[in-house]
């Protein structure tokens, strides 16, 4: 998953958050075919230098960093912030560490270091996210529907913007994994082609369009993860994840691993002695463990633990807990956080013939999938 890979923050005022997110985007979207709605996106934040080539930037790399004070281009001085712009098409590109981005990048100087925003049209966002985000070879409905809802993802977190000019998504499972131009194929821009504009929205606002790999059999409602229940991100049952190259994992964690991941949590009970799950949410994820340990009992939430020891190790919280010599194993089925469109579930339902509408509307029930991008509200969930 990427998309909501982080709780989403509580909702504000809704007239508020509606109001901004129309004046926002309204005035980015019209006239449409003159000026499309741009994103920003950070490539990189930090005290580190990155090659920029291509473009305004030249054929040669060029060392942009910081000195804290002003972007420095080499060892000249270029003011607090300076921007690069792409190449015209066909070639259109820009390479900034190594990944190859469309439209343009702001490089700006803080107290952090260097930080680079890309700035493009959403289209071109959009295929940037659906080429990393799914294989090349999934099946063209199951492409759109990523389409929309990585689309839809990002005119949510604008909406809740309200307005602010430096607002930036994140290329990583923050927001949604983005690879810029390199991981754009045919098929994937097919694919955001056929659904130009559309999103998916619910009482006339772009919806927090949540997705992750595989769910394990059923989606988790909103409120089982984030302790905020959205009426359009609930629990539904998914058929044919078996696709997945491996629908079902296993996790080894050492007593001592798993003391050292509870410890920040404020769960300190000594030597581990025994962990199982305690209760579990209405689709079946472990939602609060007990840990018994030398000094005595504590519980504590399993998504929680679950980040602690990693998000690649223990893959989801639908897991079965098993005590082994060393320490304890985890098994489980299912990747991610499980809200909202399972990736794979919208693959294996593509194969059985749904269309990318059937997709999206099974997996964000309520939801209006609407054509064009002009008006669109995006505020609080």
């Amino acid at each position: 998953m990427s998309a909501a890979g982080r709780p989403p923050r509580q909702p504000g005022s809704a007239l508020l958050f509606a109001a901004a997110a129309l004046a926002a985007l309204a005035a980015q979207a019209a006239p449409a075919a003159a000026s499309p709605l741009r994103v920003r996106v950070v490539l990189h934040e930090g005290s580190g230098a990155v090659l920029v080539r291509g473009g305004s930037a030249g054929p040669t790399p060029l060392r942009v960093w910081s000195d804290g004070s002003q972007v420095r281009l080499g060892s000249r001085p270029a003011g607090r912030s300076f921007g690069f712009s792409a190449a015209p098409e066909p070639a259109g590109l820009l390479e900034v560490a190594g990944r190859r981005v469309r439209g343009r990048v702001e490089a700006r100087a803080d107290r952090r270091g260097l930080t680079l925003v890309n700035v493009l049209p959403l289209e071109d966002y959009v295929a940037g996210v659906v080429g990393r985000e799914l294989p090349h070879s999934f099946s063209d409905e199951a492409l759109k529907a990523q389409a929309v809802a990585a689309r839809t993802f990002a005119l949510h977190r604008i909406g809740r913007s309200l307005g602010d000019p430096h607002f930036a998504l994140r290329a990583s499972t923050d927001h949604q994994v983005y690879g810029g131009a390199d991981a754009e194929s045919a098929r994937v821009r097919q694919a955001v082609a056929g659904t130009r504009g559309e999103y998916l929205s619910y009482a006339g606002q772009a919806i927090l369009a949540a997705y992750h790999a595989s769910s394990g059999g059923r989606t988790a409602g909103s409120d089982e993860v984030w302790s905020q229940w959205l009426p359009y991100l609930v629990s539904q049952p998914v058929q044919g994840e078996d696709l997945a190259p491996e629908p079902y994992w296993r996790a080894s964690i050492s007593r001592t691993t798993l003391g050292r991941a509870l410890a920040p949590l404020g769960v300190r009970v000594g030597s581990v002695v025994s962990l199982r799950v305690e209760d579990r949410s209405r689709s079946g994820r472990a939602a609060r463990l007990r840990v018994r340990g030398s000094r005595g009992e504590r519980w504590v939430d399993a998504g929680k633990l679950r980040r602690a020891l990693g998000e690649t190790r223990i893959r989801s919280t639908r897991f079965e807990i098993q005590p082994t010599e060393d320490g304890f194993v985890f098994a489980g089925t299912g990747y991610g956080h499980g809200v909202g469109m399972s990736q794979w579930g919208a693959e294996a339902m593509a194969r059985r013939g749904a269309d990318y509408r059937e997709i999206l509307a099974h997996f964000y029930p309520g939801t209006r999938l609407e054509p064009e991008l002009p008006g669109v509200a995006g505020g609080p969930p």
